[in-house]
């Protein structure tokens, strides 16, 4: 069952209206009456309802139509299938969730949130045609494609189906920061605290092959590095003891703890070492020393070292190659995405 924090936030006209659409779309019908509220709040609340009701894929906007007197619109969905095409792509979506649910059954809600994070990293690619489905639930669940906004929907009705609390969170446009587009990630509780989660970005780093946790539970302070400001309040999210690296006894200080880590990696004939670190702004000098040293350890096993560098979240990926890599300190940006 979905849960409605969008819903809960809304004043008592919008929430009417709210379930007036809801019921319409659930019913696929050609047009329905609405509470009437101006254009802008309308259209906040279809935009909500699609937030809080992922399995609502199929509605891509409206229109509408009133007469002055009247306290109701006679709203007109526009779909993105027909009728036949919307029910055979439901019954399809049920089966392919219910079978990622099953999987889940005897897991612990952290698990739950791992594979739920693991199953959009292993089998969504993003999509950068920006194709209309892979903003909902359809384009990763059944074409393997997705942005944001599709992405932290399907993780939404994973959390939905198992029994977390889990809210699409969107961020505001900045162009003038070179921000286009809005940015879609999820805000999701575990025991009574709140976390950001980011799929999409976790999705898009990796240059060298590894599996990234970079927005793996942030709080607040850690995820507003490189995430522009809510258009909607979430809640608070202040606990940052349950950030990945730092939880896996992976987020580092000092730079001979680097090395002693990668030797280790070496004897177990790993490829890679993903580590945060924990001891001062990462400047070109502390990046350099910090190549040093994992080149060093390399050598010693006639491996080569490379590092990739999400500064915004201080996560450095160490690559240990056997032939050499032309640039050894690359810099990796999380992609944005979009939602529309």
């Amino acid at each position: 069952m979905s849960q409605e924090y969008y819903f809960s936030q809304l004043n008592k006209g919008q929430q009417e209206a709210y379930r007036n659409m809801q019921a319409g779309f659930e019913q696929i019908s050609s047009e329905f009456q609405v509470r009437r509220l101006d254009n802008r709040e309308l259209s906040d609340v279809f935009f909500l309802l699609r937030l809080d009701h992922p399995e609502l894929f199929y509605i891509s906007s409206f229109q509408y139509r009133y007469s002055q007197e009247s306290q109701y619109v006679k709203l007109i969905p526009e779909y993105m299938f027909e009728k036949k095409k919307i029910r055979e792509h439901q019954k399809a979506l049920e089966g392919r969730i219910g079978r990622l649910v099953r999987q889940m059954k005897d897991m612990s809600p952290e698990e739950k949130e791992m594979f739920i994070h693991d199953f959009i990293c292993d089998n969504v690619t993003y999509d950068k045609l920006k194709k209309q489905y892979s903003h909902e639930i359809i384009g990763p669940l059944q074409q393997g494609v997705g942005v944001c906004e599709g992405i932290a929907k399907t993780v939404k009705i994973l959390c939905d189906q198992t029994g977390m609390e889990c809210i699409v969170a969107i961020s505001q446009a900045n162009p003038e920061a070179g921000v286009r587009y809005r940015h879609a990630w999820n805000v999701i509780k575990l025991g009574k605290s709140w976390y950001h989660l980011d799929a999409t970005f976790d999705n898009s780093l990796g240059r060298y092959g590894t599996k990234r946790f970079d927005y793996f539970n942030l709080d607040d302070k850690k995820v507003f590095e490189d995430h522009q400001p809510l258009m909607y309040p979430v809640p608070s999210c202040g606990d940052g003891a349950r950030f990945y690296y730092l939880e896996k006894r992976l987020s580092l200080t000092k730079v001979e703890e680097i090395g002693k880590r990668i030797k280790a990696v070496l004897r177990k004939k790993q490829d890679y070492f993903v580590f945060h670190w924990r001891g001062g702004g990462l400047n070109r000098r502390l990046l350099e020393e910090i190549y040093q040293e994992a080149s060093s350890r390399a050598m010693e096993k006639g491996r080569y070292a490379a590092l990739s560098v999400n500064l915004s979240q201080s996560v450095i990926e160490v690559k240990l190659s056997e032939q050499r890599i032309g640039e050894v300190i690359c810099q990796e940006e999380a992609n944005e995405g979009e939602t529309a």
